[in-house]
């Protein structure tokens, strides 16, 4: 819905065809490409070679998502909800980003967090 060309997961992630999945995207998982690696450093070090800017979202984060690069050619790297992203991924982004929060939230669930950074994204 927000516009992207693309998903790639890595091959620990969920099934994408789980019927929840399906269920849960409404019809999207078949009108957007999904790529599975099995080697997620190599894949985000070949989309660098190919002048994507990587962006990762982190509690560490300096950058706040309103001003994140909006550049044409960016992926965002999201974390499971218990463990986040390993630090050898966390590495290899050019930039970290956080979503602000309230009171004593620490993080959001990574499905809200991923919808929030991707209209982010797009938004002129």
């Amino acid at each position: 819905g927000a516009g992207l060309t693309g998903i790639i997961i890595n091959n620990t992630s969920v099934d994408m065809f789980n019927p929840k999945v399906i269920r849960a995207t409404m019809g999207s998982i078949f009108r957007v490409p999904i790529y599975t690696t099995c080697n997620l450093a190599d894949t985000i070090k070949y989309l660098k070679q190919k002048e994507v800017y990587i962006l990762a979202a982190h509690l560490d984060g300096k950058l706040y998502y309103e001003d994140m690069n909006r550049a044409n050619r960016t992926a965002i790297l999201i974390g499971n909800e218990s463990k986040g992203l390993s630090d050898d991924i966390i590495t290899l982004a050019d930039s970290l980003i956080k979503i602000p929060m309230d009171g004593k939230v620490e993080s959001l669930n990574a499905a809200v967090a991923a919808s929030i950074l991707m209209y982010e994204m797009v938004k002129q």
